[in-house]
């Protein structure tokens, strides 16, 4: 019997982001779906989150009763918690850290992304009360983060593919995607190619081609997530 089709969740798509974490690396998250990987992170693995928003050292988000309004993520509305030896710093120097080099991965959102590397995660709005539209530190975060990790949807509310042969919407880096991690796959992004490295429960990798807009490489380890 075929298993179930089942997308993968929000905080799985997150629990594969930590898993796919280096040992000591300084890790920037990004808001949307990115900023609950500090939810899956464990101490062994001793990173180093850092927000652009001057708190570094930070851990998972903030449960009820343990709430600091001034000690927040990305997102500017998630409460977390402080790891030992966290810092609050200058918002300057928040980003003096991200434009020096020190951050090995930057996990953001997305809307498009190609096999070269490149994505494209921003938007413009006329709505007054939509502050989180633009570009932000988007930008800095893609020219001097060491790697990009990404998680989206697989396709749009419509159907379309997100991951495609070359992005049509404004590109925020031309290059430095290595890992997409969808609702159906993880997709490695090398050599100029989308290689499936593991797919949802129930997806095949010929289902998950049918809704990709660029070709598939599929891995020899190509497997079911382990979430």
């Amino acid at each position: 019997m075929a298993e179930e089709k089942q997308p993968l969740t929000r905080d799985q798509m997150a629990a594969i982001l930590a898993q796919n974490m280096g040992y000591g690396w300084i890790v920037n998250l990004g808001i949307g779906i990115p900023t609950n990987v500090s939810n899956f992170l464990t101490p062994d693995q001793e990173i180093v989150l850092h927000s652009e928003n001057g708190v570094i050292g930070y851990g998972r988000l903030a449960g009820e009763g343990e709430e600091d309004p001034d000690i927040v993520n990305a997102s500017a509305t998630q409460p977390v918690t402080l790891n030992p030896g966290a810092a609050i710093v200058h918002h300057a120097d928040s980003f003096a850290v991200i434009r020096r080099g020190m951050i090995d991965v930057t996990c953001l959102g997305a809307y498009q992304v190609a096999p070269d590397g490149s994505f494209a995660n921003w938007k413009t709005t006329n709505e007054p009360w939509n502050n989180l539209g633009g570009i932000g530190g988007a930008m800095d975060l893609a020219s001097c983060a060491k790697q990009i990790y990404l998680a989206m949807e697989h396709t749009t509310r419509d159907g379309e593919p997100r991951l495609l042969e070359k992005c049509t919407l404004p590109v925020t880096a031309p290059s430095g995607v290595t890992l997409v991690v969808t609702n159906l796959a993880v997709v490695a992004v090398r050599d100029g190619k989308f290689i499936l490295e593991q797919h949802a429960p129930g997806y095949t990798a010929e289902e998950i081609q049918a809704v990709t807009g660029a070709p598939l490489e599929v891995s020899p380890d190509f497997r079911r997530v382990a979430v």
